[in-house]
């Protein structure tokens, strides 16, 4: 049988390792379709209820594997589809390779039914490389440099193929004018740092401070050692950038948290009274949350058109995080003076036992803290979390303490609403031998979440660990911009546009085979978490809880809490909720604490 530009195609993929290709099908990529089935469906594919949830889960796939995900759409919307979780992948500097379909080539720029401009419209998500297949000698040079790219530069990367190619007799490259090879598939990343004269100003830059700060973001994943003996060397605090919250875990004493307007209070405390500031492996934007500007600073990143970006530094170096701190740590100076040490595990302790109050608060019903609380100290060891954007970020961020060997993800960048229960989908694929929890608020499981469970069911029997927890914060409120409007703007609740339509979430899960768990009473969470990781297959976890528990960070500035008081004398609807639980929270921070 002649091989086709598609069975091509699909095996240079599986010459490349794929295992997935998340998508959803249409006539623009008939001809893929049929070629999966004549490779007795290899790589996978793996059906999601829409091509936004297919880009998702191929997001999910490649942050939990650290390989490129792969995601499949047809020509026109399908391919319009894919853009928001491809944006996430960008702004998130994740890999990931999108193969889309198009009108024939006969038919192009003739206004034809689905035809768009799919190179136009794919330049800016997949910049580093989008190209579309006009003939069959252009394969599989497109996919390999596609395969390449993404992986070296960590982005997305686009082929578009019209449908009448795909169904074209292959014909390799010849050796011939303006015909372009390719290699065997395959991508070893460099080990690269930087050179031996900057390490060692970098190390006089550190060695000069008295107070060590570290932030960390995803880049410093596979640094995880390098940075805690950086920590342990220098006497500094680490604070997390919300992507690098699995870097380090929570349970060691220096480690602050989250930074930000999601972050802790230690993280605040750490930047505002450091007087040297070392950043690894992230790109954290918001500079009003790093110390003020003048003081040291030294950056590592292995990406050198984002280095130097967030903050002044003495002291750029590029390279992979983990060579380039090998070479640094044996020029840095033990630091004699152990209070700076002190008062950040100090900080840090009074933090912990501060959230355990704040999450035991009353609310009617349940405290969504109190969610989080629970489930922090049943995490199992090898858990991979993923929280959806919104509050339910905000108690991600700060109670979840991650211990050694878990891992968790966000939409940290785009900040999208949406990929909280794809990503556990991806997340399970990557590592089907391996529990996941997906944390999203209702507003999210409205969107899309509950139409994915469809996908949870279908594959769930596929994966060796079954257990795929999805808990829903059910409070019929868009709460985290119910809480920016009070908080930035001063403006109480419009609720036309911050209430959302009641549905039982249990309901929904029970109707299509999944196990439910409703919790209405803050005393049966610790037993419906228990029950939801003890389940034989994926659970959904609905609990009802109080939209009126404030996520304003604990460090909220004044001018945030005059904007919110503003927002409940203008006639806020939930005010009086509001004023309640807001004061409540807010004496645990001044209940005497425990001395360390």
């Amino acid at each position: 049988m002649t091989q086709t530009v598609a069975d091509h195609l699909l095996q240079r993929l599986r010459g490349w390792g794929v295992e997935y290709v998340f998508g959803y099908p249409g006539d623009g990529i008939n001809g893929l379709l049929a070629a999966f089935g004549r490779a007795d469906d290899r790589p996978r594919f793996i059906q999601a209820r829409h091509e936004e949830m297919a880009a998702f889960e191929a997001v999910g796939y490649a942050k939990f594997s650290g390989r490129a995900g792969v995601c499949m759409a047809t020509s026109g919307p399908g391919a319009i589809h894919l853009l928001n979780g491809l944006y996430d992948a960008k702004l998130d500097h994740v890999p990931v390779v999108a193969i889309v379909g198009q009108t024939g080539r006969g038919a192009m720029g003739g206004s034809y039914q689905q035809e768009v401009d799919l190179h136009s419209l794919y330049k800016d998500v997949a910049s580093e490389y989008v190209q579309t297949a006009m003939v069959p000698e252009q394969f599989p040079n497109l996919l390999d440099r596609a395969m390449r790219t993404s992986l070296d530069r960590h982005c997305v990367t686009a082929i578009i193929v019209p449908g009448d190619l795909q169904d074209a007799a292959y014909e390799p490259p010849g050796h011939v004018f303006k015909n372009v090879p390719s290699s065997a598939p395959g991508y070893t990343p460099p080990v690269t740092r930087a050179p031996d004269e900057e390490i060692a100003t970098a190390a006089e830059v550190i060695n000069s401070g008295e107070k060590v700060a570290i932030l960390v973001g995803q880049g410093a994943r596979d640094a995880a050692g390098e940075v805690a003996r950086l920590a342990e060397t220098t006497g500094g605090g680490v604070a997390k950038a919300l992507l690098g919250k699995d870097v380090l875990p929570d349970d060691l004493p220096y480690v602050t948290g989250a930074i930000g307007l999601l972050g802790t209070r230690p993280s605040y405390e750490l930047m505002r009274d450091c007087d040297t500031l070392v950043m690894i492996g992230t790109s954290f934007p918001y500079t009003q949350f790093m110390p003020e500007f003048g003081k040291k600073a030294v950056e590592i990143d292995r990406d050198a058109h984002m280095i130097g970006l967030r903050y002044p530094t003495q002291a750029n170096l590029i390279g992979d995080a983990r060579e380039t701190l090998a070479a640094l740590l044996p020029l840095l100076k033990p630091k004699k003076a152990k209070k700076w040490r002190r008062d950040i595990e100090r900080n840090v302790a009074r933090w912990w036992e501060t959230m355990d109050r704040q999450a035991h608060v009353a609310a009617d019903p349940v405290n969504p803290m109190r969610v989080f609380s629970e489930l922090s100290e049943r995490l199992p060891d090898d858990v991979i979390l993923s929280s959806d954007s919104g509050s339910a970020a905000n108690w991600y961020a700060r109670l979840l303490r991650l211990r050694g060997g878990m891992r968790g993800s966000l939409s940290g960048t785009l900040a999208t609403m949406g990929p909280g229960v794809p990503y556990a989908i991806g997340a399970k694929f990557a590592h089907p031998d391996r529990p996941a929890i997906a944390l999203v608020g209702d507003g999210a499981m409205q969107m899309n979440g509950l139409a994915e469970l469809l996908t949870v069911r279908r594959y769930q029997d596929e994966w060796v660990d079954k257990r795929l927890v999805v808990c829903v914060l059910h409070n019929n409120d868009l709460n985290q911009v119910t809480w920016e409007m009070r908080a930035m703007s001063g403006a109480p609740k419009f609720a036309p546009s911050q209430e959302l339509p009641e549905v039982s979430y249990a309901a929904v899960a029970r109707q299509i085979g999944i196990t439910a768990i409703e919790v209405d009473d803050p005393e049966r969470l610790g037993a419906a978490w228990d029950a939801a990781l003890a389940a034989d297959g994926p659970c959904v976890l609905d609990v009802r809880c109080d939209p009126d528990v404030p996520p304003i960070p604990p460090h909220a500035e004044f001018a945030q809490m005059k904007d919110a008081a503003e927002a409940i004398v203008k006639g806020d609807p939930d005010s009086v909720g509001v004023v309640s639980e807001g004061a409540k929270a807010k004496l645990q921070e001044l209940i005497p604490h425990r001395r360390g």
